[in-house]
């Protein structure tokens, strides 16, 4: 009888041991040139002293998933691990055309639109893994897309916990009530990943996110 109370005090000691130590996975959706590698290569920065990928003005820069395991993160005293998951942007058409308009070459710009595509089903595909997801959205673009909808959707279908960031709220026609308005059953959070305003509620919502986690 001794020996069973032992063995069950130390069984719960490890598996809550275990059990905080694992790696929550967070992905990063959202439409293209919305900021989600640039707030992705924040938070690796601040934690990891590494970034994640490579940004540009080109939609579509991040056409693969990228990863960085184990980044924890410590936030007023409290530490999460994750391994952080930034996907290709989503967009329903992408027309090699569109390429042509940032001076890339017409060989260049068919490479481009052909990788996008992949990447889009690549991230679709993806959604079954995550745990939480945070949905980056362009703060001075109508949120009421297609596109938003197609990734809230495949969220709802898959009941994985969602925080939508609104990113750019540095600019100056930002409007972050359109987004709390199209999407009004989400926590959302205004920040700049550009320059690191507000990432301590952005943090917050996090960690109470990932509590969701089972």
């Amino acid at each position: 009888m001794a020996m069973n109370i032992f063995q069950n005090f130390f069984k719960k000691i490890f598996s809550n041991l275990f059990r905080n130590k694992k790696e929550i996975k967070l992905g990063f959706y959202g439409p293209p040139n919305a900021g989600k590698t640039s707030l992705a290569n924040r938070i690796c920065k601040d934690f990891t002293g590494e970034e994640i990928g490579t940004v540009s003005k080109i939609p579509h820069e991040t056409r693969a998933v990228q990863f960085k395991e184990k980044v924890e993160i410590d936030y007023k005293g409290k530490k999460m691990v994750f391994k952080m998951i930034d996907t290709p942007g989503i967009a329903t058409k992408i027309d090699y055309e569109d390429f042509l308009k940032y001076k890339l070459k017409k060989k260049d710009a068919k490479k481009r639109a052909k990788e996008a595509t992949q990447g889009v089903v690549e991230s679709i595909k993806w959604l079954d893994d995550m745990d939480v997801v945070v949905i980056v959205l362009d703060v001075t673009e109508n949120p009421y897309n297609q596109v938003n909808i197609t990734i809230i959707g495949n969220l709802v279908a898959r009941k994985i916990p969602v925080l939508i960031v609104a990113n750019k709220i540095d600019i100056g026609k930002s409007d972050i009530k359109k987004i709390e308005a199209a999407f009004p059953e989400y926590d959302v959070v205004g920040i700049s990943a550009k320059y690191g305003k507000n990432l301590e509620e952005f943090y917050e919502s996090i960690f109470k996110l990932s509590k969701k986690v089972k």
